[in-house]
């Protein structure tokens, strides 16, 4: 799939765009993988961690999702191999829904779904790999330099987060782009030494 790219970004490609259609036809199948923090623990429901990052609330959320993934997963595994794409990968699909988990864990009401954290943590650690790319933010025309946006993206989603009434977890994107900057630190912190010296 996908010419001579990785194994691992074409293999979660495929699982994550047929898993997510079929949750499109199916609210069980919605129900059945969807992260509830309430009932994480009371339950022991962890899988859903995983199992919340493989559907989708409707196709608007996919195609973003998967269209951002696209652009920056396939680079990053070249780049980084196989396995550690994928560590990064599950690790920001866990990892960023700590803050969920923590905010909304007295909540019963509260569901959250999405490949979203899991997609920043490879955005943000493809920064780091690639900080002279930049990026196209929809309706902003002009192409945005990777560290910049890296930046204030940040900004937007811990201050979006704080304030949060809508349906998108800004939690989670915050929590996944830390986890991306956090993983390149731990298992390759030259990358960071390369960052600073393309500028």
């Amino acid at each position: 799939m996908f010419g001579g790219y990785g194994p691992g970004a074409s293999i979660l490609f495929a699982v994550i765009l047929v898993v997510s259609i079929a949750g499109l036809f199916s609210p069980a199948l919605i129900e059945r993988t969807v992260l509830r923090p309430y009932w994480l623990v009371r339950r022991g429901e962890y899988h859903r961690l995983i199992t919340s990052g493989f559907v989708h609330a409707d196709a608007g959320h996919l195609i973003f999702n998967l269209i951002t993934y696209y652009f920056f997963a396939f680079p990053l595994e070249r780049a980084i191999g196989t396995a550690r794409f994928l560590a990064l990968y599950f690790a920001g699909l866990v990892l960023s829904d700590l803050g969920t988990y923590f905010r909304h864990r007295n909540d019963p009401a509260y569901a959250s779904l999405g490949a979203s954290g899991a997609i920043l943590a490879v955005l943000f650690a493809s920064v780091v790999y690639f900080p002279t790319q930049s990026l196209f933010i929809i309706p902003i025309p002009v192409p945005i330099p990777a560290p910049l946006f890296a930046v204030g993206y940040l900004v937007y989603s811990y201050y979006a987060a704080r304030r949060s009434r809508g349906r998108i977890n800004h939690d989670a994107h915050f929590g996944g782009a830390l986890t991306g900057l956090a993983f390149v630190a731990l298992t390759d912190p030259g990358a960071y030494v390369r960052l600073l010296r393309a500028f």
